[in-house]
């Protein structure tokens, strides 16, 4: 059995027993907050019980190393998005210790490409076409530094509504404590002043 019909059993089962019914909820965040976290397995449960959040409460945004790695990529639009569209008033960019992008190596993962099939000479088009793969696939080394990035990012987002709060925390992945980095308050009310 593979792990598509595992899942498409369990999902039919989901559905014929009306599990769904406990999760009903709006499409807007209750707490009106989005947060950016890393995609770690090791938060999917720990994160939102660490902030007392249930289904409905926030909007979640994830990807490798909670980076915002370009201002007009996926995922500051989907930033902007929850802010304009979506009420969150408020947004989180959480990182964590022990966090795999902090221990990338370009190379290694380069090599796996090319153990799956894709051919070397891709490689030569793309920086030929002036694309950095290592800078691309590159990660951090300090995740506090990190997080302050791309709060940072945020923040200073020509289309970012400078009257939101964006705050960074980086969690312990095996605790769940929340270490704070940046106060979003602070920023936001220093300029209001």
């Amino acid at each position: 059995m593979t792990i598509l019909s595992t899942i498409l059993e369990h999902n039919e089962q989901f559905v014929k027993e009306q599990q769904y019914e406990k999760y009903a909820t709006t499409k807007f965040p209750n707490k009106r907050i989005v947060i950016l976290t890393c995609m770690d397995t090791r938060l999917t449960e720990l994160l939102p019980s660490a902030m007392n959040l249930k289904n409905g409460d926030a909007k979640i945004v994830k990807s490798a190393g909670a980076l915002v790695a370009h201002p007009f990529g996926s995922i500051m639009r989907s930033l902007l998005i929850a802010v304009y569209e979506l009420q969150a008033d408020e947004v989180y960019i959480i990182g964590h210790y022990d966090c795999g992008m902090s221990s990338i190596d370009t190379d290694s993962i380069i090599n796996k490409m090319v153990d799956r099939g894709i051919d070397r000479d891709l490689f030569d088009t793309l920086a030929y076409s002036g694309v950095d793969l290592k800078g691309w696939l590159h990660g951090f080394k300090d995740v506090t530094a990190s997080v302050k990035q791309s709060v940072d990012a945020v923040r200073h987002h020509p289309l970012m509504d400078k009257t939101v709060p964006v705050h960074g925390l980086v969690i312990h992945p095996e605790t769940g404590k929340l270490d704070i980095i940046e106060d979003g308050y602070s920023k936001v009310s220093a300029k209001n002043d």
